[in-house]
């Protein structure tokens, strides 16, 4: 088995056909059809299904070990050149969307001027989407909601208020007093879907009252809800850095006594050596979040 057979494996997984694998790896379809059938033989099963094209229930478990392979194959070259004092590479960083819109500039400035060769692959997504791309090495650094699944290892990196985000002149947008939990019993609400890190933060101190948050609408992703709600679609409760400013004169984040903070995680799989640019990315985060200038307004970080 070669390293090649795998890359025509992974390469088949994430571009669908074997001349658009040829395309990315820089081949010939024959070489690719070549690859797979070698492969094939020597494992004795089947990794594609020729009658649509997919990847046989062999390949998937192939693949997903493969992605691990080709991935400390990527860390060992980028730690050696790190002995040299020259940090190189690619790091493939998931960033939760609302938390990506702050921190992402700062980070690709900082990088840019401690580590100009490292290279960054950005992915948006919500933090159910991108665990399995972590644990299967899709990814090799994640920022999303704590708490976190198996096969992951996460670390505080900052908590983040919680508000009640409403449109101008809408009753609850200047409070004559302190908004608590019970005002949000009758409120239909823009919600996080059940069973989500968030979902679970918020039902965690609203059901020992007695309260079952009404929803308009469950929606998976937070820069998803912020989008409908700044589209007009109702409120919502979402992060302090969630209103961009261009919007600060037409919706009000406004304070809700019981809320929680939203607890912001950096997350690695659990198995495995980061590579040298991985380990950079993440002091690289981690200096962002603890400079206090750098930190928008509601961002707090644990002494």
């Amino acid at each position: 088995m070669e390293l090649r057979h795998l890359q025509a494996l992974t390469a088949i997984s994430d571009h669908r056909t074997f001349s658009a694998a040829a395309e990315h790896l820089g081949t010939v379809q024959s070489n690719v059809s070549a690859h797979i059938a070698r492969l094939e033989r020597e494992l004795g099963a089947p990794m594609i299904d020729r009658s649509d094209g997919h990847l046989t229930e062999e390949g998937l478990v192939v693949v997903a070990r493969a992605r691990r392979i080709l991935s400390e194959l990527d860390a060992l070259v980028s730690d050696v050149a790190a002995c040299r004092d020259e940090v190189t590479g690619t790091v493939r960083v998931g960033i939760i969307g609302t938390t990506a819109r702050w921190l992402v500039p700062q980070v690709m400035d900082a990088a840019h001027q401690r580590h100009p060769k490292l290279r960054l692959v950005i992915v948006e997504g919500t933090t159910t989407s991108m665990e399995p791309q972590l644990a299967s090495g899709q990814l090799d650094l994640a920022v999303l909601n704590l708490p976190v699944g198996r096969d992951l290892v996460a670390s505080l990196l900052f908590e983040e208020d919680l508000m009640l985000v409403v449109p101008e002149g809408h009753p609850m947008a200047t409070p004559d007093r302190p908004l608590t939990l019970e005002d949000l019993a009758d409120l239909e609400l823009l919600l996080p879907l059940p069973g989500t890190a968030f979902r679970d933060e918020l039902d965690s101190v609203t059901r020992p009252l007695g309260i079952s948050l009404l929803p308009a609408a469950e929606i998976d992703g937070l820069r998803l809800i912020a989008s409908l709600t700044f589209d007009g679609y109702g409120p919502a409760i979402l992060p302090a850095t969630a209103i961009p400013t261009v919007l600060r004169s037409r919706f009000f984040p406004v304070a809700v006594e019981g809320l929680p903070r939203r607890q912001v995680g950096v997350a690695q799989r659990s198995r495995g050596l980061p590579s040298a640019p991985t380990r950079a990315l993440l002091e690289l985060v981690q200096a962002v979040v603890a400079s206090p200038a750098r930190r928008p307004q509601g961002v707090h970080v644990r002494p």
